[in-house]
């Protein structure tokens, strides 16, 4: 790569993705949002330090910083359950009629996405968290089973397509010990990340690096509209740089 090639890359680290935007105003400041695209990542095949250094490491600067899908940290840690070995009970069958399917997807309403779920959580939190969901929704209160099940529940993914074949035959789970995987980033590649679940109807901070001067609350204001997307982008990686 030449000179210009260098500062261009510099100057341009990524690309929008269709409907998104690439500026935001957050903490009085001005950000940009770039997307990085990367190969498709599978179990097995990949280290999350060796595609930080692939993607990342060409654009990055000092004082950006990095949102990473939770997805890709999860493959990369081999932490995915594959349909065929789930053995579905008949209270996973029963549980999973009664969830609220939202536009981000049908979730644990499928029964094997929902034997996973307990399998994870364990079946009395489970029914404790179906239990008070069941009694709270008539009166508008939300949110009260995924925060009663546990975070490993509410990020539970895969089991639908999401834009990759390989999703309706696989469950990604929540990925283990986010805030080290941050630290284990900075240490060998220098670059501040951050682990995210985010979708278009919320997003969570699961670990932060501890340069990262922006608490949980700032951070998640950066990419409240979530603009990595959801589909087959290939764009789990988000480049975020304050505007010169």
């Amino acid at each position: 790569m030449g000179m210009a090639d260098s500062e261009k890359s510099q100057n341009n680290p990524g690309f929008v993705n269709p409907g998104k935007s690439l500026e935001i105003e957050a903490m009085g400041k001005k950000f940009l949002r770039y997307a990085v695209k990367t190969h498709y990542i599978r179990p097995g095949q990949d280290h999350y330090i060796d595609i930080i250094q692939k993607y990342v490491l060409p654009v990055y600067r000092k004082g950006d910083i990095i949102s990473i899908s939770e997805k890709i940290i999860s493959i990369c840690q081999g932490r995915v359950v594959y349909k065929k070995d789930v053995r579905v009970t008949k209270l996973a069958r029963f549980l999973s009629k009664y969830v609220h399917t939202t536009p981000a997807g049908e979730h644990i309403a499928i029964p094997e996405k929902m034997q996973v779920a307990m399998n994870s959580a364990g079946r009395f939190r489970m029914l404790v968290a179906a239990a008070v969901a069941a009694v709270t929704r008539p009166f508008g209160i939300k949110g009260l089973f995924y925060k009663i099940a546990g975070r490993d529940v509410a990020a539970l993914d895969g089991f639908e397509t999401d834009g990759f074949q390989d999703y309706n035959e696989m469950a990604i789970l929540c990925p283990e010990d986010s805030n080290a995987v941050c630290e284990d980033i900075r240490q060998k590649t220098g670059v501040d990340c951050m682990i995210v679940d985010a979708n278009d109807l919320g997003v969570e901070i699961l670990g932060v690096g501890k340069n990262i001067p922006y608490s949980v609350e700032q951070l998640r204001e950066l990419i409240r509209d979530n603009p990595t997307c959801q589909e087959d982008e290939c764009t789990p990686i988000l480049l975020i740089r304050q505007a010169s």
